[in-house]
């Protein structure tokens, strides 16, 4: 139980760095499966060569940001499609994490990561490090969006023709948000590899699939809601989430084929608001 929480905890920040895209700017960065990964590399890279698990955290958020900046130039600048620039950084990503790690995974064997500085159990330690990390997110993702740098952002989400109208650097703002939600999407990728033991250079593939199933899970359970519930519902999404593949394996299911239930899961959540809509629909015309 605290094991499913812990990680959903960890998983919530990469559903909150998707959050940033594909519910503020409407569109899907594809820089997320390759970024995650990354920042797992990074971190696990330098902690095995000695370097404060903290540190090597903060530069595995930069090397996300990196990426997405990346991707923001491609897509502002060299005017290549957001889904297709994602794409070819996330492809990037694979022989970038190759040059780093020197090859395809690599262990954190008798080496101390983030939780181990926590003075709990193994499995506390686990939870209340997802705890601190999602909260300390949530509350900085929540003071940048109530700034005005953060309302032009979410402007130019809602209208791009009229937040330029108004002045604002759209592309400015893209570019900035890409370089923001891939630096909290390596932060979960370098939290999850600590978590698990190792970095793996095939470890960003489904990974958008797993955010978006933690967001659309949220936004089912819950409506009519403020930004910061609605982050918050990020994280009982992804708990949820977990939940769910964990029962999906206490059914006797093929572990090979989570990615394909994973899938699943989202596309049932995805219809559940079309059900919905139709169902109220055929009840109120019956009466």
């Amino acid at each position: 139980m605290i094991s499913t929480i812990s990680q959903g905890l960890l998983w919530t920040i990469l559903g909150l760095g998707i959050f940033m895209t594909f519910r503020i700017l409407n569109f899907p960065d594809m820089t997320t499966e390759g970024s995650f990964p990354l920042g797992g590399a990074v971190a696990v890279t330098l902690i095995t060569r000695g370097v404060n698990p903290f540190l090597a955290t903060l530069v595995a958020i930069l090397a996300g940001c990196l990426a997405g900046f990346v991707s923001g130039l491609l897509y502002t600048k060299g005017k290549i499609p957001t889904l297709l620039s994602g794409i070819l950084v996330m492809t990037s990503c694979h022989s970038i994490i190759l040059m780093v790690m020197g090859r395809a995974n690599l262990g954190l064997l008798n080496h101390k990561v983030a939780q181990d500085y926590l003075p709990f159990a193994p499995d506390t330690n686990e939870l209340v490090l997802g705890l601190i990390a999602v909260v300390l997110v949530i509350g900085l993702m929540i003071t940048f969006l109530g700034t005005r740098l953060g309302q032009a952002y979410i402007a130019t989400g809602d209208n791009r023709d009229m937040a330029q109208s108004f002045g604002i650097n759209t592309d400015k703002m893209e570019l900035m948000g890409l370089v923001l939600s891939n630096g909290i999407v390596a932060l979960a990728g370098a939290l999850v590899a600590q978590q698990e033991g190792y970095a793996d250079v095939s470890r960003g593939i489904g990974v958008i699939v797993i955010g978006l199933a933690s967001l659309i899970i949220g936004e089912v359970m819950f409506s009519n809601l403020t930004m910061l519930e609605r982050l918050i519902t990020i994280a009982v999404g992804a708990i949820a989430y977990q939940f769910l593949i964990l029962a999906v394996i206490s059914l006797g299911f093929n572990t090979s084929y989570l990615r394909i239930y994973s899938a699943l899961i989202l596309a049932v959540c995805l219809m559940i608001p079309e059900l919905k809509s139709k169902f109220f629909k055929g009840v109120s015309l019956s009466k």
